[in-house]
């Protein structure tokens, strides 16, 4: 089995030193979407670095990424690209994340699952800076073909939606070439871009990245909920639910607390396909916020 799973846990955690600036963040802005309208005076704040602030989720891809997934995680873990999805992702800030900053990330493989027909790898990242802790990250890695081998099956979360009526519902418009910009910030599987590549893995052609999907759910609910204030995000949560081809239209539905996030609390979130009869995207989707 390509998954060692004691010698996977067994492993010493990996310190990468990482460093990005303002050109990582505009570039990764640009590919979650971010410039439509390309003058407007909210979108200047993620594409001009006079006024730039920082999406939370960038942490996804500062650096590179967590150590995105190259077919070599880590010790005792060796899997197909093409067996390979993203799962899910946890991310909590403990401060603002710097326009630009240098830090060091730790990571380690947390929990590997036994799902039966596939395995469930949980990388988790702490990234610290001169001035302490910046963020913490849970990535999980849906390795299809790899279960089976009698292991725990790990937590079932699913928090429902409330059965009201959405507070807000935006459309976010996915470009064509969308998943060909958001990889120059680091995910370079070809599953994203390669027609053929896509097809061996089971797909008509290349689907966006998982991440890009996640980034722009989180600035539509910061742009519509939150007054476009960063800064009050404290963690956000998803599972993948389903993928997303470029060209498609993502249907973001929110429910927020009482207040409807004017104070702190939590948002929920529901992410359809619009073009493919509503098909989930994103689920157990929550933004906790100040």
């Amino acid at each position: 089995m390509p998954i060692d799973v004691a010698k996977a846990l067994a492993a010493e955690p990996r310190r990468t030193e990482i460093a990005w600036n303002h050109k990582d963040v505009l570039l990764y802005h640009l590919g979650i979407g971010a410039g439509r309208p390309a003058t407007g005076a909210d979108e200047l704040r993620y594409t001009l670095e006079s006024r730039l602030h920082v999406l939370p989720s960038f942490a996804t891809v500062a650096g590179g990424g967590p150590g995105s997934v190259d077919g070599s995680i880590g010790p005792g873990i060796d899997v197909d690209l093409a067996a390979v999805l993203h799962g899910g992702q946890r991310l909590v800030l403990h401060r603002p994340l710097p326009v630009s900053g240098r830090a060091v990330r730790t990571g380690s493989v947390a929990a590997v699952y036994d799902k039966g027909k596939a395995a469930v790898i949980v990388l988790r990242s702490e990234v610290a800076d001169d001035d302490g802790p910046l963020w913490s990250s849970d990535n999980e890695i849906f390795v299809r073909g790899e279960g089976g081998f009698g292991g725990e099956r790990g937590p079932s979360r699913r928090p429902e939606p409330p059965t009201r009526a959405p507070d807000k519902t935006v459309d976010v418009p996915v470009r064509e070439d969308q998943a060909l910009l958001y990889r120059l910030s680091g995910d370079w599987n070809p599953l994203h871009a390669d027609p053929e590549f896509a097809a061996t893995a089971g797909f008509d052609r290349p689907i966006l990245h998982g991440l890009c999907s996640y980034g722009a759910t989180l600035k539509a609910v910061t742009d519509t909920l939150l007054g476009g204030d960063v800064a009050r995000i404290r963690s956000y949560a998803t599972r993948f639910a389903g993928v997303v081809y470029p060209g498609e239209t993502l249907r973001v539905r929110m429910w927020a607390d009482g207040d409807g996030g004017a104070g702190p609390g939590r948002i929920v979130a529901a992410v359809a396909a619009v073009e493919r009869d509503e098909a989930p995207v994103l689920a157990d989707t929550v933004i906790e916020h100040t």
